[in-house]
């Protein structure tokens, strides 16, 4: 008898543990060291590459929020996880194609990549037909204003990819729930510059959309910086999972 895809190694299960210790030690400090509360932020798990199983294992850890980037692998790992019994919150963390939203609204319950009125439109109208919830939506934001790497532009009247008109057209889509924003710092950029720079575009935007405070920010190399300048979303992965194991 062979062990199903969902099955771990107890040793990959010490990893995981190990890395979870790790990551969760460095948010709790830097949390204190922003005068913040550990339960203003949660961590998301980034298994992009990673099997099933640490999924699995995760969850066993008590990490259940759980990021992906791509359709493609996310959308038959979620249904594997869900035949082990386990049921993360999926946070779509990529750049999302409007022909992949009936996809992804299948499994996740986040989506952190909306930087279009296009694509926010595509995503309601899946979910309309496809979910029996709303879909929380975080807007991505450019910090640099290349829009060729993604993201909706602060200050642009541009009525597609500025950012009050995607926030408008998410909060005002009947399937949609406009939770927070978004960003990656960019290239090049200091993450201090970056997410100092993202904490003042967050400010503007609450004021506007005072019940959309969420902020994911930060990664496996950042996520103090970030926590600093008000993350309340963490996308962890080499810090926690490390290195693929060998498949055996």
């Amino acid at each position: 008898m062979t062990d199903s895809p969902a099955t771990v190694r107890p040793d990959r299960r010490a990893e995981l543990a190990a890395g979870l210790a790790r990551v969760r030690s460095r948010i709790a400090q830097a949390c204190a060291d922003a005068g913040r509360d550990t339960s203003e932020v949660t961590m998301i798990a980034v298994t992009k590459t990673y099997p099933a199983g640490d999924v699995v294992a995760l969850a066993g850890l008590g990490v259940l929020d759980v990021g992906e980037n791509r359709d493609q692998e996310a959308a038959p790992k979620a249904a594997e996880v869900a035949a082990a019994g386990v049921t993360p919150r999926w946070h779509f963390i990529g750049q999302l194609q409007r022909n992949k939203a009936k996809s992804v609204v299948r499994y996740a319950d986040v989506v952190h990549s909306v930087d279009s009125v296009r694509l926010a439109g595509a995503l309601d109208r899946a979910s309309a037909s496809g979910r029996d919830r709303p879909l929380d939506v975080l807007v991505q934001v450019s910090i640099d204003g290349d829009a060729a790497r993604g993201g909706a532009l602060p200050g642009s009247a541009d009525p597609d990819a500025g950012l009050d008109a995607v926030a408008e057209a998410v909060a005002g889509a009947e399937a949609l729930r406009l939770t927070g924003l978004m960003a990656v710092a960019p290239l090049g950029w200091e993450p201090e510059r970056a997410f100092a720079r993202l904490a003042e575009v967050a400010a503007g935007f609450r004021r506007l959309h005072p019940g959309a405070g969420a902020l994911s920010a930060g990664m496996s190399g950042d996520l103090e910086i970030a926590l600093r300048y008000g993350a309340t979303h963490v996308r962890v992965g080499s810090a926690l999972l490390g290195m693929r194991p060998t498949l055996r």
